[in-house]
């Protein structure tokens, strides 16, 4: 099954609930995809042994892997490491996420700067563009397991909108424009 996204409704409430227009309006792959974001179906409980996996980092270089938990129970100050999560920012590199366990959501802003929201679970592994505006918070179950995989040495930098001057902002804006595609299909 592919993973699940959809247009966010306006509403202030708990950021862990699924935030459903009503009624909901679901986004296509297609649709992620014209905003940069890249998706695959992996097989999380083989993570180590994964030929796919190793595929994509090779053709994209991540050469860097680390594993996070994030729950109430492993993390210090977690409401406040959540809350600085779910502030709307962008990076400077993309940003790769594998969860392996549990689930979670991650924002993105479309062209028409509309939250879309995408339900992250077991087997999925998404790359947002660098540039894109985006935000993350878990879901209701309060725990993931997250694979985070980078270019080189691990950049942590978030810088919070607005950030239309940084230089991935105007590139990730300019191929938007352009409409240029992305070189590696996802599927």
């Amino acid at each position: 099954m592919a993973i699940e996204a959809w247009f966010m409704d306006g509403s202030d409430g708990d950021q862990r609930l699924p935030h459903h227009r009503s009624p909901p309006e679901f986004v296509s792959l297609d649709h992620l995809a014209d905003v940069g974001v890249l998706y695959w179906k992996l097989n999380p409980t083989d993570y180590e042994n994964d030929e796919e996996l190793r595929k994509i980092r090779e053709a994209r270089g991540y050469n860097y892997m680390d594993l996070l938990d994030l729950c109430p129970e492993k993390v210090d100050n977690y409401e406040q490491k959540l809350k600085n999560f779910y502030t709307e920012h962008i990076h400077g590199d993309e940003e790769i996420r594998y969860c392996l366990e549990g689930s979670g959501y991650f924002d993105v802003r479309d062209k028409e700067d509309r939250w879309i929201r995408i339900w992250i679970k077991p087997g999925d592994l998404i790359v947002l563009p660098a540039g894109i505006y985006h935000r993350f918070t878990l879901d209701t179950s309060n725990y993931i397991k997250l694979m985070r995989l980078f270019v080189g040495e691990p950049v942590w930098t978030a810088f919070n909108r607005p950030q239309e001057d940084h230089p991935a902002r105007k590139q990730y804006a300019r191929i938007l424009t352009e409409k240029v595609g992305v070189a590696l299909a996802a599927h």
